[in-house]
């Protein structure tokens, strides 16, 4: 659920409108305008092969949204008593780190949320503080949200109660939802959640085209109210593409393709029944979200050319995730090629499952310490930019192995420069790179990027635990808050014009090219 916002002191309005992440190539399919580059070996290294890197710095191959980024809060706060804690100052200074972006409020929780339109005594009464969160559903979640908005204009995206939206019956119900008073200012867009799980929830089924109509009874209830008349609805938020869920897809795309402002489903990598950390190093793994991105983009191509498509949901495991796994810095190699691959492949915004919450798929844990994937977004915000390049390698080629299906563990990504980063002139360059070799790497940039000043943000386990750790070292200085109120200074560390860049193993980094004066990335 979108929620743009500037920056409020509370967590769900600083979730500002716009900054958008960098989106990439990955190595097997590289474009590039220039023929292919020699292979070459570094001296004394006998049978290792240099990499060279080459960027098309002359237009840009997709942009993304400016809110490319973006985070989601599960209902499961609600319910274990932790909304209180959205008006932390810590929770607040993290979550304004990753302004600005959507903030979603779903799960299946969401579902079973039930409205009570009853006036509640402290409000005729002038009643406590905007930053005191009254304890029962509708204020918990509806007077937290007019609080917020009325700070800095956050508005969530979606409504709460599905089953209302999606029963038709219920259609006047709904209606008297949508005209209270309470929300007058808070829902600007709608968006549902997993229409193909209904069986196993509650044990009734939703085909697509009753799906579909549905929207569209909402669409016309929303145009009905002032307030919601310029409303977004985004959907149907399925889940994993299989065969039914497809044939789902297709039924709503017929009958309500138009009536979205953009099309969504759900990814999670692993069911949670993983045991070891080597889990999430599996190349195969990285790639089923290959194989989704194509399903979803074939039907909705089929029936609404063009339409926006949006990852509104996606986690290393399902189920909540699972400790010292999904909450490690392991787990930070497929939401770093998550970034990476939807960027490249035109998907306009992935949602983060979740911000915070009490399992282990979060980015800030239950003591609101930002684990691993929580500096990963933030370097990701400070440095990637909307503006995807396409990239040329030479020097990977590897023999197939008969039987063997040969897929790259290096990954590289290529953005223009975040044009909110003012140490970085306009025309930079952010390249990122997830090296699951467990040998170094070595990269020699060559063409447009020969000769320039790099600079490195090379990020790492920090500690003895390893690729377990849920601490990370930037260029082997460890990140921590300073404070409840101030975010660690991100320090690259500069590399000479022309040096190779050489790649640990099993880490994420990013690189700064300064100076390249890209055609493609010095307007917006």
């Amino acid at each position: 659920m979108p929620c743009p916002s500037s920056c409020s002191p509370g967590l769900l309005a600083l979730m500002a409108p716009g900054l958008a992440l960098m989106a990439t190539f990955s190595l097997p399919s590289q474009a590039g305008d220039r023929r292919a580059l020699p292979v070459e070996k570094p001296p004394g290294v006998k049978g290792r092969t240099l990499i060279l890197l080459d960027v098309n710095t002359k237009s840009p191959v997709r942009i993304i949204s400016e809110n490319f980024l973006s985070l989601q809060l599960d209902p499961s706060i609600i319910h274990d008593g932790w909304l209180d804690f959205l008006s932390s100052r810590r929770l607040v200074t993290l979550a304004r780190g990753l302004a600005p972006a959507f903030l979603r409020f779903a799960g299946k929780r969401t579902d079973f949320l039930q409205f009570h339109n009853v006036k509640n005594p402290a409000k005729s009464r002038g009643g406590p503080g905007p930053d005191y969160y009254l304890k029962n559903y509708e204020d918990d979640i509806v007077r937290s949200d007019i609080a917020l908005d009325k700070q800095k204009g956050c508005k969530i995206a979606q409504h709460p109660d599905i089953m209302l939206e999606l029963q038709r019956e219920k259609a006047a119900q709904m209606h008297l939802v949508l005209l209270k008073e309470q929300f007058s200012n808070t829902y600007s867009n709608l968006t549902l959640t997993e229409p193909n799980n209904y069986r196993t929830l509650i044990g009734r089924s939703v085909n697509g085209s009753q799906l579909g109509k549905d929207y569209i009874q909402l669409r016309s209830l929303l145009q009905l109210i002032r307030t919601y008349s310029r409303a977004n609805l985004y959907g149907p938020n399925i889940g994993r593409p299989r065969k039914n869920v497809i044939a789902l897809l297709e039924g709503f795309m017929k009958v309500a393709g138009s009536t979205v402002d953009a099309v969504t489903w759900q990814h999670y990598y692993i069911d949670g029944r993983v045991a070891k950390v080597t889990d999430f190093l599996k190349t195969r793994l990285l790639d089923t979200l290959s194989d989704q991105i194509r399903k979803i983009q074939k039907v909705v191509n089929t029936y609404t050319p063009g339409k926006k498509i949006w990852l509104e949901g996606v986690g290393a495991t399902s189920a909540g995730g699972m400790n010292n796994l999904s909450d490690s810095y392991a787990a930070g190699f497929l939401w770093l090629n998550t970034l990476g691959l939807l960027a490249s492949r035109g998907i306009d915004v992935v949602v983060r499952h979740s911000f915070l919450d009490h399992s282990h798929n979060h980015l800030v844990d239950q003591n609101f310490n930002p684990l691993p994937d929580y500096w990963l977004s933030l370097l990701y915000k400070r440095l990637i930019g909307p503006k995807v390049l396409a990239i040329h390698v030479a020097g990977l080629q590897r023999k197939p192995r008969p039987g063997r299906v040969i897929r790259d563990k290096l990954r590289i990504y290529a953005h223009c420069t975040s044009y909110h980063n003012h140490n970085y002139v306009r025309g930079s360059i952010t390249l990122y790179i997830i090296n699951l070799h467990r040998s170094r790497k070595k990269i020699k940039l060559a063409g447009t990027l020969r000769d320039k000043i790099v600079h490195q943000y090379l990020l790492q386990p920090y500690g003895k635990d390893g690729l377990h750790s849920k601490s990370v070292q930037l260029n082997g200085q460890p990140l921590a808050m300073v404070d409840d109120g101030t975010l660690p200074e991100l320090k690259p560390r500069p590399l000479r014009a022309g040096r190779t860049l050489v790649i640990p193993p099993l880490t994420m980094s990013f690189y700064v090219v300064k100076n390249v004066n890209a055609l493609a990335c010095r307007y917006r």
